[in-house]
């Protein structure tokens, strides 16, 4: 069984029923307007960066916690999911707005960064598409997921440990705060993790999904602050349920102060009706957050789907 750096009381089961069912009390939210994210995918920004000046950055968000990131001539994926979350079309699994990029419209994809084994983290049927030809980078034990599935070039990362991607470019597991498991009886039995890019002229960092905790420090700190960060922002209420697992966006920018990012990115909102705050509430917070921390909007940018940042 895989561990929290710090001890949390993430929710059993038993809770999650309770939630569902209805039976804990109405929590306060923010706005009530409840209708869908605006989708104005550009699909044309997804072309393979291929300019002689290799330290830039493009960016895609596609939706979720699904990023194209374009360096040093390489292409990666993070969490990829195209499609629904979860083997149950249940209401709160459907994907309320496309990818952002359609996946055969992508470039050839060089490696795939997993965070976790949740559905909405953990696609097979995305998987499947992508085939045998990407890398597979997962937190430990959770290859041999992968090699079931015939997929050979996957490798686990510990927490702390490193691989090189290319000569110029190393990929580091760093810790998160969650927790793992596809069905009632695998709790925990992979770990989950964030991803740090680092080249010689920039540092990427991918939190992945998690609650908040000391190891943020810890990130910025060994890594030296990081050019560009992707912090979720969604999937927060109620609070009582979601505080252990998963940041609010209070806490989204609490993490980018404390890795010490430049220019910091939302994911983890709009895509899927996960939990009860609605689906356009996330953005609103995260603008009342900066204002309270004196952080500049521009330095925590919310994206539309589809929509590219060229560092």
């Amino acid at each position: 069984m895989f561990k929290n750096l710090e001890a949390n009381s993430a929710r059993g089961l038993l809770d999650i029923f309770r939630w569902q069912l209805g039976l804990l009390p109405e929590e306060p939210g923010y706005i009530t307007d409840n209708s869908l994210p605006e989708f104005q995918p550009q699909v044309s920004s997804a072309n393979l960066d291929k300019a002689p000046d290799f330290s830039r950055i493009t960016l895609t968000w596609i939706g979720h916690s699904t990023f194209l990131i374009q360096h040093r001539g390489r292409t990666i994926l993070t969490d990829p999911i195209f499609g629904n979350c979860g083997p149950v079309p249940l209401r709160r699994l459907r994907r309320t707005v496309p990818p952002g990029v359609p996946l055969e419209a992508l470039p050839l994809v060089d490696d795939v960064l997993i965070s976790h084994s949740h559905y909405d983290h953990l696609d097979a049927p995305t998987i499947q598409r992508l085939g045998s030809r990407p890398n597979y980078w997962t937190p430990s034990a959770l290859s041999t997921w992968f090699e079931r599935r015939g997929m050979k070039r996957c490798r686990d990362l510990a927490w702390w440990e490193t691989a090189k991607l290319a000569d110029d470019l190393e990929l580091h597991c760093v810790p998160a705060q969650h927790f793992s498991g596809r069905s009632p009886f695998d709790r925990n039995h992979t770990h989950w993790c964030g991803w740090v890019l680092r080249s010689g002229s920039r540092t990427i960092y991918f939190a992945g999904d998690t609650g908040f905790c000391s190891a943020f420090k810890e990130i910025g700190a060994r890594f030296g602050g990081f050019d560009l960060a992707m912090i979720p922002i969604g999937a927060y209420r109620p609070r009582w349920i979601m505080q252990p697992v998963h940041v609010d966006p209070f806490e989204a920018v609490q993490i980018h102060l404390d890795v010490q990012s430049r220019q910091s990115v939302a994911c983890h909102w709009g895509t899927f009706r996960l939990t009860d705050e609605p689906l356009n509430e996330p953005p609103v917070v995260l603008q009342m957050a900066l204002a309270k921390h004196h952080v500049p909007s521009e330095q925590f940018r919310v994206l539309r789907f589809g929509e590219s940042i060229v560092m």
